[in-house]
């Protein structure tokens, strides 16, 4: 301790002025008769000082000894607006004093031991009430934000449930009013309380704390301070707020993050879309506040679409998903945005390498709130070493400024850099007008842009019959790239009693990708010829919904979970060649109507069973589908659990997998019409079983999945490959020509074991698993997928010590198979061109060589006055391991020459966080 007495104050609130929540701001002022919470930072002050500030800012009246406390000095404390008795615990930790609080605003200040030991649990009266239903909503003890899907349970008994997505939950035949409540969210201090005769059973509040903050003199940690938790068949739960230990290229990413998960694959540098199980991104359902995300990709796939900072919950469907799900095949990522903090005005800022982000939250009088989070690289002002690194390996090759070819040399001019940036922006506003009703807008937008054009001049002497001419060049190239997302929906939920529950929401959610790359060429000999060429590429995914969900809790042990949903899907994709040759040029449109019904039953206290049916009639095929779904856990002992799932799924909206040998694979989504572009099928066999300890998860699944309906576009059939000049034989040929159906099957088992508690937590997963495509017309015999990896292991570690965090990840997987020309050659054609052919292997024959990699990453918690800040250092790729993303062909001089693509080597980058007060 030292004897200077310093106090950071809180920083002043400013509220800002933002869109359409300007006119609610000004209601946000209006007084409320909260109870009090404290925040506040202290270093190097006396107690007695502290009672002073305490006194003038929260109009508190502290009975204290004064003499006494001048001599007790703090050497730092930080209360993260905790209620008045919690606070003054933290406050009084070290010292020999604790405090009575006598009334809302009056605390005695005693010595320890003066004062009994209550038991907090202790019932404060006796029963008076048995078998009752009890109705509550848990929230967030800091912002008051509603917590979903966490669990609720009584102590001693089997009676517990989830919240919904709103943080409320039901518990029918509580035992009586001095029952032990226990409530568990992922992120938070695990939390007991005792109801009393006097807790209102229409709409009790419980408040738990988040498990993420704590103090020089105090550690407050989570019973389970996990970032990840297994909650049933194949159902993975996700704790946003806690993925910054994770190393990271840029800030925390949710998407990266369950790419650390078994079952995911984790070497997909390029893309932060989720190959889940052998299934393909365009096979999970993002759900974003109930409007659905097509793409997840930012900056060419290194970072995913969604802020960390805009999302509450994350709750993760592998396969086996009930009936509430549909129109995809492989998994289920539900999200659901922050509402905004209920209590008071709250700003975030963050900047790394590449970007920076804002956050802005606060009530609008005592019924609203409001959530802004917006993120933008700076990638088109300052080009970091991260950027170059990324853009190097990705971005489109753009002519440098140097000596050109031919005698007497050359010159080029006007060359243009590279400008890219990506931007997203959340936006919420939450209205509850009443205790059983939540009214909320959200709004999501996110994109990606990319000009690469460039202008491109060369003068110099040719031969040309023995004599020398000048040759004159210029070329002005068009390369401009655009994709994104946006979103919009309206959602209204009630608690229309004790046991019904239903959720009505409106959306709207668009996915675009435009592309130009076009060329006007001019060459000038003795006389003047210009020409054009090049592609333009443009993909439109709209999708317009209604849904309403309910759940009816029948019995204590039975739930019904029962809805409609309506979907109108318009996709356009045109793909054009050289001005003239449209490949694809389709402009589908469909609507799919779709009931379910799903009923959740604990048949005795050790079993429970799921089943479900889904019917979805296709207006475009005119075909109807009935999916039924069955699931199932077993309990052999408390810490044992046997599980299974079966179920059949449908899609009707896919991204297809547009071949290219020479130089990587693309990809386009289209509706599924029954012809060309068939309706995707897949049945789900799941089986398992789990031990669980308080600090330890041994977890294993196996799984086996059946494809039908995949589909590939390929023009490698017409077996012509001119580099830059399109397909050469069959360039009339009509488009459907180009596409071929398969079928495929993914099986595979599933290892985990976590460690969840203590200053050390992470785990360890292993997959095996086979994924094969059998499509007729490409190739003879089924072959391995583009994504099929035998072996996957992922190592993920996390260690707190003191304000560091510390975070380490290595992956190592067998190598992804590819196809590859065996032979190529050339001909001189009459005009004296020449045209370049390869002979192809068999499809996906190969196997690249196998990848792994280690990330490290460093997080430091310190304060600004009341305000904490977050410094971090993360290392991506630490020891430079050449892994290969793909290989490029081409002919020269009659020779096949390979070249190998190689992916990010070593890479560090920066964050900086302020939480600000």
């Amino acid at each position: 301790m030292t004897s200077n007495q310093t106090y950071y104050p809180s920083i002043k609130k400013v509220y800002f002025l933002l869109f359409f929540f300007f006119p609610f701001l000004l209601l946000s002022q209006q007084k409320s008769s909260k109870p009090i919470r404290i925040s506040k930072y202290y270093e190097d002050v006396t107690l007695r000082f502290v009672f002073a500030d305490l006194k003038t800012d929260y109009g508190l009246t502290i009975e204290f000894d004064s003499q006494a406390a001048g001599k007790i000095l703090l050497e730092r404390v930080r209360i993260p607006r905790l209620p008045l008795e919690q606070a003054f615990q933290v406050l009084l930790a070290d010292t020999e004093w604790e405090a009575v609080v006598e009334s809302a605003q009056k605390v005695r200040i005693v010595p320890k031991g003066s004062v009994p030991v209550q038991d907090l649990l202790a019932p404060a009266a006796q029963a008076e009430r048995f078998g009752f239903t009890l109705n509550g909503i848990v929230l967030d003890a800091k912002t008051g934000e509603s917590l979903p899907n966490a669990t609720v349970f009584i102590q001693g008994t089997q009676t517990g449930t989830f919240t919904n997505p709103d943080g409320y939950f039901t518990l029918l035949d509580v035992p009586s009013d001095t029952a032990i409540l226990i409530i568990r969210y992922l992120g938070y201090r695990s939390t007991s309380f005792r109801l009393s005769p006097e807790t209102d059973l229409q709409q009790a509040k419980f408040e738990v704390e988040p498990s993420d903050y704590s103090l020089e003199t105090v550690v407050i940690a989570a019973e389970e301070d996990q970032m990840m938790q297994q909650k049933g068949v194949s159902h993975v739960s996700i704790s946003p707020a806690q993925l910054a230990s994770l190393p990271s290229l840029g800030e925390k990413d949710i998407f990266r993050s369950l790419q650390l998960l078994p079952g995911i694959s984790g070497t997909n540098e390029t893309t932060s879309g989720l190959y889940v199980r052998g299934g393909t991104p365009d096979q999970n359902l993002i759900l974003l506040d109930g409007f659905t995300v097509y793409h997840v990709d930012h900056f060419y796939g290194f970072f995913s679409a969604f802020n960390a900072e805009a999302i509450k919950d994350v709750q993760l469907y592998k396969g086996g998903f009930g009936a509430q799900y549909g129109g995809r095949l492989s998994s289920v990522v539900e999200l659901i945005g922050k509402n905004g903090n209920k209590n008071e005005f709250d700003m975030g800022v963050g900047i790394s390498a590449l970007s920076a982000n804002l956050r802005l939250e606060a009530p609008i009088g005592e019924n609203m709130t409001f959530f802004v989070a917006g993120r933008r690289s700076y990638t088109d002002i300052i080009q970091s070493g991260v950027f170059n690194k990324i853009n190097d390996l990705v971005g489109p090759e753009t002519p440098t400024n140097g000596n050109g070819p031919g005698p007497g040399g050359g010159r080029f001019g006007n060359v243009a850099e590279p400008k890219f940036y990506f931007y997203d922006l959340n936006a919420k506003l939450t209205y509850t007008p009443t205790e059983k009703d939540v009214l909320s807008l959200s709004f999501y937008n996110g994109q990606d842009n990319l000009d690469n054009s460039f202008d491109n001049s060369q003068s110099g002497f040719r031969g040309f019959g023995g004599g020398q001419q000048n040759v004159n060049f210029s070329s002005n190239t068009v390369d401009i790239t655009n994709w994104g997302n946006w979103g919009l929906s309206g959602k209204w939920a009630r608690q229309w009693g004790d046991r019904l529950y239903s959720n009505a929401v409106l959306a709207y959610s668009n996915y675009f990708s435009e592309r130009e790359r076009t060329s006007n060429t001019t060459i000038e000999v003795d006389s003047v010829r210009s020409f054009r060429n090049g592609l333009i590429e443009d993909n439109d995914v709209r999708n317009l919904s209604l849904r309403l969900d309910n759940r009816f809790q029948a019995t204590p042990s039975n739930q019904l979970l029962f809805g409609i949903e309506i979907n109108q899907q318009s996709v356009d994709y045109i793909y054009t060649q050289n001005d003239t040759l449209n490949l694809v040029d389709r402009e589908d449109q469909g609507t799919t109507y779709a009931a379910y019904i799903q009923d959740e039953w604990k048949v005795i206290p050790d079993l429970t069973l799921s089943g479900g049916l889904r019917y979805t009639y296709y207006d475009l095929t005119q075909e109807s589908f009935v999916e039924p779904r069955i699931s199932f856990s077993y309990a052999l002992s408390d810490k044992i659990q046997l599980k299974g799932a079966w179920g059949q799924y449908h899609q009707f909206t896919n991204r297809v997998v547009r071949e290219d040998i020479l130089q990587g694979s693309r990809d386009f989504w289209l509706l599924s019409n029954g012809e060309d572009v068939p309706i995707g099928a897949s049945t789900h066999y799941i089986g398992g079983f789990s031990y669980e300890s308080k600090g330890f998860l041994f977890d294993v699944e196996a799984y086996y999945k059946d494809l039908e309906g995949l589909t590939e576009f390929s023009q490698r059939i017409v077996r012509s490959f001119g580099r830059g000049r399109g397909p050469q034989a069959g360039a009339g040929a009509e488009a459907e020509n180009f596409f071929f159906q398969g079928t495929g099957i993914a099986k595979g088992l599933e290892v985990l074991l976590q460690k969840k508690q203590g200053k050390y937590t992470g785990w360890i997963s292993y997959t095996l698993s086979q994924i094969e495509h059998n499509f007729p017309e490409l190739s003879d015999t089924p072959y391995p997928a583009l994504h099929d990896q035998t072996h996957e292991l992922k190592l993920v570690n996390s260690y707190q010590l003191g304000r560091w965090t510390f975070g380490a990840t290595w992956v190592y997987s067998t190598g992804r198979p590819y196809t590859a020309p065996v032979g190529g050659y050339e001909i001189t054609l009459l005009d004296g061109a020449t045209e370049e052919y390869v002979h192809v292997g068999d499809k996906n024959s190969f196997r690249l060589p196998a990848y792994h990699r280690m990330d490290l990453s460093a997080n430091y918690k310190l304060y600004f006055g009341n305000s904490p800040v977050t410094a971090g250092l993360s290392i991506f790729n630490l020891y430079g391991r050449k892994n290969i993303w793909y290989k490029e062909f081409e002919i020269v001089e009659g020779e096949l020459l390979e070249t190998n693509v190689q992916l990010l080597g070593f890479t560090p980058n920066f964050s900086l966080t302020f939480d600000l007060k």
